[in-house]
């Protein structure tokens, strides 16, 4: 959270407590489960890693994510490979801190939004505008609907 006080991003914390879903997580945090985003570290190349931004109630679309990155092959790391390429435990993942490219889904420009911490049971709400900005986010259309999965 130093980060986003340095960068000058308005944030509040939350304390949703332990959550097993992004429903849960949505509830705890009073926000729609698209406010709830998911931050996923994807590996585009060996020690080559970018930070993807994708809204709760959606998934990643690979196939739209390798063309804008122009990759034919990209992987999630494991647990040990995502704890070493971030330095975050895998469900606590963020771009606060970091030095990675980020890909942000369009879907989440213009509102408010929940963000993991790297620590355990804590989110930040952030205008998601503001996260793009300060991360110079490329934003693209790289989610499809969870449900057609």
């Amino acid at each position: 959270m130093l980060d986003l006080r340095r960068r000058g991003i308005h944030h509040r914390v939350i304390h949703p407590g332990h959550v097993t879903s992004v429903a849960e997580a949505a509830a705890a945090c009073s926000v729609r489960p698209d406010q709830v985003v998911k931050t996923l570290v994807v590996r585009r190349g060996e020690d080559d890693y970018v930070l993807v931004l994708v809204p709760g109630d959606r998934s990643l679309s690979w196939p739209k994510l390798r063309a804008l990155l122009g990759v034919n092959r990209m992987t999630l790391p494991d647990a040990d490979e995502a704890l070493a390429a971030t330095g975050y435990a895998r469900g606590t993942i963020t771009p606060l801190g970091l030095d990675l490219p980020v890909v942000a889904d369009e879907r989440i420009m213009g509102g408010e939004i929940t963000l993991g911490t790297g620590q355990r049971d804590t989110v930040v709400a952030v205008s998601a505008d503001e996260v793009i900005d300060a991360y110079a986010a490329v934003v693209a259309d790289v989610t499809s609907d969870a449900s057609s999965r």
